[in-house]
């Protein structure tokens, strides 16, 4: 049983937060006077093998749905349908600016997406969206950059990455801890020299079980955040991973002086409406789905261990 809705959120409630915290019309962020419980029509361009279970799907919105993504932030979701089986949520994987075409990176678990990972090129899918908060970019002008992700997690944070990379001199020095159980998982491996070779970057990878060609950290992403050590100095972080992982990195950012303000994650849940009215992701007094994904530890750090 999932716990009751919060009671700011019983009733009629089209908001949802934009990049710097304030409320925004939710029927205005998709599209005006479209119901946001019916997905947009996508045709999928490509079809391409991220890792072990792992795709990345590139879909072609068509009609209203174009319009509805023109502009959409890092950090933000959508709802992909494999019609006549389901939908579930997931973090989008690019950005307006490098391409018009929408990416998810989807890794077989359940039966929606093993039938996403069943589709080919041509086929259609459902997209609802965009939905959320996102990573206030423009607030990280000048700053410092931690960023660390894990396994598919590692998915939502590509956006940032590229909107870095796209505007390096808006930025200040910038880390990249990147980690998985396996080689086999880790994602968007053909980026990563691209990641690397940018100027003041830094990128620092890690697995839990090696094969035997590996020869970069192995480990927990947590040991190469202790090892790494970057300063909390004019900083932020920004974690992505399941909540076991976010719970523990965060304590080794404690341990190295960042201060809870400094810390932004983006979390993951169990969703069906994604519009702040079924009250599935709520965590403590706030809804996923709408208030986030995107947190300051400031707000979510004392419900993390219910995730445990």
């Amino acid at each position: 049983m999932h716990r009751p809705v919060p009671g700011k959120y019983r009733y009629h409630r089209n908001t949802a937060s934009d990049c710097g915290g304030q409320a925004i019309s939710m029927m205005n962020k998709i599209i005006t006077d479209e119901n946001p419980m019916v997905p947009f029509l996508g045709k999928l361009k490509y079809v391409r093998d991220l890792g072990n279970e792992i795709k990345l799907l590139g879909v072609e919105l068509m009609d209203g749905g174009a319009l509805a993504f023109s502009e959409y932030h890092p950090g933000q979701f959508a709802f992909v349908s494999a019609f006549g089986v389901g939908e579930a949520p997931f973090g989008i994987a690019s950005t307006p600016a490098r391409s018009g075409i929408l990416e998810f990176a989807i890794q077989r678990l359940g039966t929606v997406t093993t039938e996403l990972h069943r589709l080919g090129q041509g086929d259609v899918v459902g997209i609802r969206g965009p939905m959320g908060n996102c990573f206030p970019m423009h607030d990280f002008a000048g700053k410092n950059i931690i960023l660390l992700g894990g396994g598919i997690g590692g998915a939502p944070l590509r956006p940032v990455i590229h909107t870095i990379l796209d505007n390096r001199k808006d930025y200040g020095h910038f880390t990249i801890l990147w980690a998985a159980r396996h080689p086999s998982l880790l994602i968007f491996t053909d980026e990563y020299e691209e990641w690397r070779s940018s100027p003041d970057c830094e990128l620092h990878l890690t697995v839990d079980h090696p094969d035997q060609t590996w020869d970069h950290n192995v480990g927990l992403i947590t040991e190469l955040l202790a090892k790494v050590a970057p300063s909390p100095h004019n900083a932020v972080t920004i974690t992505c991973g399941p909540p076991v992982m976010i719970y523990y990195v965060n304590q080794v950012l404690n341990k190295l002086g960042f201060q809870p303000e400094q810390n932004f994650v983006t979390l993951e849940a169990r969703m069906h409406c994604g519009i702040g009215k079924c009250g599935r992701c709520n965590l403590g007094d706030k809804l996923i789905c709408v208030d986030g994904p995107v947190f300051k530890m400031t707000e979510v750090g004392q419900f993390l261990e219910s995730y445990l």
